[in-house]
């Protein structure tokens, strides 16, 4: 009976799949379809309650529109910048540091993206990332999988440390088998021991995110459909890596969750960028995108960037102050105590308790939101670029215009995620229907579990976009098993780190990413293409986070020679892959 359960719970999952991934079927479509098996399940096999259904679907609603007004946000501010004339000076800034699209990408999503994730996460570096980069000249498609790519190392430390002091903090405090097993540790202690796994588990799994992102870039957007040519930017790619992650380690020891992410990446864009502008480390060859003209129609989105600028005006500075008070005001509002509890006090909360009589509540924090500071640095726009007041009409009703096309797939696929993580039986006999799926694992696999454990930490960012909620669903489940398994407890504080890198790495393809960041370059119905090839990586992630975690557990030399080939062979594996060259019957 359980194993029919722990199908039946995969079946939502299975749905959005087969019509997004395989067939290629919109997001909206697919999630619609998803959340209708979801529910009827839910009901009718799980036993749920209706008020507990409806109550998970408008908590989902409110959830998507919180989503929504991210996306309008970053949309507005590329509208801004594009109207104000902005962009030219910002892609030509960046031609100046390097020509290279390799080294641009690491810069801008690498390093840029980790540092908008350190301070806000959410989703917020999709938002701002794939716009930065479709002002840089990169293919819609081609930014949106960059700046997916990256939602891997810098997520666990993100927004100041949120999946770690919140996602597992939450999900393993208050238990009485956990104090009882960390004893003489307090609960604090054993969360920076998991910190600390987590960081060094990501900085040996991460430091060639770089590498894969050149290849794949090249592989799927380069004339000559070659990873292999990805790799002429090793030394730099492995430096930028390096760069981040070795601060980002080091820091995480020292300094605990809060940042890692922002502080390494700020040391790491200084030494990158310094390193591109003197010419260290950089490839033989300058790589570039083929001509406009060539350029397939899946590569392109619907967002344009060309012949609507006005002329360059500005100074690449003043083009680029906006993104650099964005930063300055997600630290800020992120760091500053007195100031993260005006804005998210209870007189700026929109809250409902109790919904339907459940006890599902939803809230939201609009003044806190990064929607919120992202449509105050475009006002600011309009004095750094002496925009006229017409001039900022356009782009709001632009920057509408593509939020509301965004807004049926986010409002299907959160309700949908919400109803499955509620899914738990109204007598308590079945559990929720993650549950279900990672008990059912457990059981199958037994003690290779710590291989297997980054891959739930994944589902569950897939199904519920965060990895912090991620956290919260599964880390006590994730402890317990190691347990049941009899690992030591510094064992266990392994397993529960693999969580945390498994739930970051399941960023890549998460759903809610995948439409928001699709969304504000204007590729709204190719979520399928997107997640096709972002899995690639995700995949990398999760099977290397679990040798790495094993050969921590074990202490096995083993382990690390496994890890060590299959990173081998992942990078010759993707190097033999090739595509079509192009040719002009290609465009």
């Amino acid at each position: 009976m359980s194993l029919l359960y722990t199908l039946l719970a995969l079946t939502p999952l299975l749905v959005v799949f087969l019509l997004m991934v395989v067939m290629g079927r919109s997001a909206k479509l697919s999630m619609g379809a998803a959340y209708l098996v979801t529910v009827l399940l839910a009901l009718f096999v799980w036993g749920s309650q209706t008020a507990v259904i409806a109550a998970a679907t408008v908590n989902g609603i409110v959830t998507a529109l919180t989503l929504l007004f991210i996306v309008f946000g970053a949309v507005l501010l590329l509208n801004t910048l594009k109207v104000g004339g902005a962009l030219k000076a910002i892609r030509q800034g960046f031609m100046d540091v390097s020509p290279d699209r390799r080294i641009q990408v690491i810069i801008v999503a690498w390093l840029f993206g980790s540092l908008i994730e350190g301070s806000s996460g959410f989703g917020t570096p999709s938002a701002v990332g794939a716009p930065l980069l479709l002002a840089l000249g990169f293919p819609a498609m081609a930014a949106v999988m960059s700046v997916l790519i990256i939602q891997s190392t810098p997520v666990s430390f993100g927004a100041v440390g949120t999946p770690m002091l919140v996602g597992v903090r939450s999900g393993i405090d208050n238990k009485a088998d956990v104090a009882a097993a960390i004893v003489p540790m307090q609960p604090m202690e054993y969360l920076q021991q998991i910190v600390e796994n987590v960081a060094l588990i990501h900085a040996l799994t991460g430091f060639v995110i770089p590498l894969l992102l050149c290849g794949l870039l090249t592989r799927f957007f380069g004339e000559r459909r070659s990873f292999a040519e990805g790799l002429g930017a090793w030394k730099f790619a492995l430096f930028a890596g390096l760069a981040f992650t070795v601060p980002y380690y080091l820091i995480a020891v020292i300094l605990g969750p809060e940042f890692p992410s922002m502080l390494g990446a700020m040391v790491g864009l200084v030494l990158s960028v310094t390193a591109a502008r003197k010419g260290w480390f950089a490839p033989r060859k300058t790589f570039d995108f083929p001509d406009r003209s060539q350029w397939p129609s899946h590569w392109l989105g619907t967002v344009a960037m060309d012949n609507t600028e006005a002329p360059q005006r500005f100074s690449v500075l003043r083009a680029f102050s906006p993104y650099v008070l964005v930063v300055l005001l997600l630290i800020v509002t992120r760091t500053f105590p007195a100031v993260k509890a005006w804005l998210t006090g209870p007189s700026a909360t929109i809250r409902i308790e109790g919904i339907f009589g459940t006890g599902i509540s939803t809230s939201a924090q609009l003044l806190f939101s990064p929607g919120a500071i992202l449509i105050v640095v475009s006002l600011a726009c309009i004095a750094i670029f002496r925009m006229s007041g017409q001039q900022y009409v356009v782009g709001v009703k632009d920057s509408l215009r593509t939020m509301g096309s965004a807004a049926p797939a986010l409002l299907l696929a959160v309700p949908m995620v919400q109803v499955f993580i509620n899914s738990a039986a109204a007598d308590g006999s079945i559990a929720s229907m993650p549950l279900v799926l990672a008990q059912g694992a457990a059981t199958a696999v037994g003690h290779a579990w710590p291989s297997v454990s980054p891959w739930v930490g994944s589902l569950g960012a897939f199904i519920a976009g965060s990895n912090t909620v991620s956290n919260m669903m599964f880390s006590y489940f994730q402890f317990s098993t190691a347990q049941q398994i009899g690992l030591n407890i510094d064992q266990s504080a392994v397993v529960v780190a693999l969580q945390a890198v498994g739930g970051a790495a399941g960023n890549m393809i998460c759903v809610h990413n995948v439409v928001a960041a699709g969304a504000v370059v204007g590729m709204l119905g190719r979520e399928g293409e997107i997640v096709r090839k972002t899995l690639i990586p995700m995949v990398y992630y999760v099977i290397q986070a679990g040798l790495i975690g094993q050969a921590l557990i074990t202490g096995a030399m083993g382990w690390w020679i496994a890890a060590a080939i299959f990173l081998a062979l992942t990078i010759g594996g993707l190097s033999l892959s090739r595509g079509r060259q192009m040719t002009p019957a290609m465009a």
